[in-house]
């Protein structure tokens, strides 16, 4: 009889042993780091060895920004100011511009997430970029904030560092979709080749597989970190 007139706190108390506890909600696992560009390891010891020790130097951590300064020839293609145009709400990385002798600044800072910034004055213009370890695989991927990017592979040629486009994506978050080579300004070259004396050779080359050169960008630029 006694346990019929148990009081509703006795019975609450009762009723809680009997029923398990529910398991405690997940924690979500954080998302991973980005990779850190590593480029020597993405080109290999050997071909990382045959860059002279300046362009090492540079190209080695990014632990520190540095504004490079320096005078450029740019040239386009009528179908590459085109599309310098269409892509330019995107904030694509290219200028319509045809120039000679223009003042340009190059400014690389570290974007805190094992990536580097690349911001370009030329004249007038500023155009950006950032260039990350590719999350998908081996090379890199260069990125504007509007979300045009490149895969890249990353080589020795020549005691150059060289910049090879693979292909081009649009990136919209994490999806990244891949676009048509025709629709493309062209398999883009970059190459940094040191002159000595503090100086370096910068030039872009983007070149269609159908319409041929449609931009090209070259000159000389000034170290300002002395050597040892």
């Amino acid at each position: 009889m006694n346990a019929l007139f148990r009081t509703p706190l006795q019975l609450r108390s009762r009723l809680a042993a009997l029923v398990p506890a529910s398991a405690p909600a997940p924690t979500p696992a954080p998302a991973p780091a980005p990779a850190a560009l590593d480029l020597p390891a993405l080109m290999g010891a050997e071909a990382w060895a045959r860059l002279p020790a300046a362009v090492q130097r540079r190209f080695g951590t990014h632990a520190e920004p540095v504004c490079y300064a320096g005078r450029m020839d740019l040239h386009c293609s009528r179908l590459g100011r085109v599309l310098a145009w269409l892509a330019w709400p995107l904030r694509g990385p290219l200028t319509p511009d045809c120039a000679k002798d223009l003042p340009v600044e190059v400014a690389v800072t570290p974007d805190g997430h094992g990536g580097v910034i690349w911001s370009r004055r030329l004249g007038r213009r500023v155009v950006q970029s950032v260039k990350r370890a590719h999350p998908d695989g081996p090379g890199v991927l260069e990125r504007t904030r509007g979300g045009l990017a490149m895969a890249l592979d990353v080589l020795e040629d020549d005691g150059a560092l060289v910049f090879q486009s693979r292909h081009y994506l649009w990136c919209l978050g994490p999806v990244r979709l891949r676009l048509p080579a025709l629709l493309s300004p062209g398999q883009c070259r970059v190459e940094h080749r040191d002159l000595g004396a503090g100086r370096f050779r910068f030039t872009l080359t983007m070149t269609h597989a159908r319409w041929g050169q449609t931009f090209q960008q070259t000159g000389e630029f000034i170290d300002p970190v002395q050597e040892s």
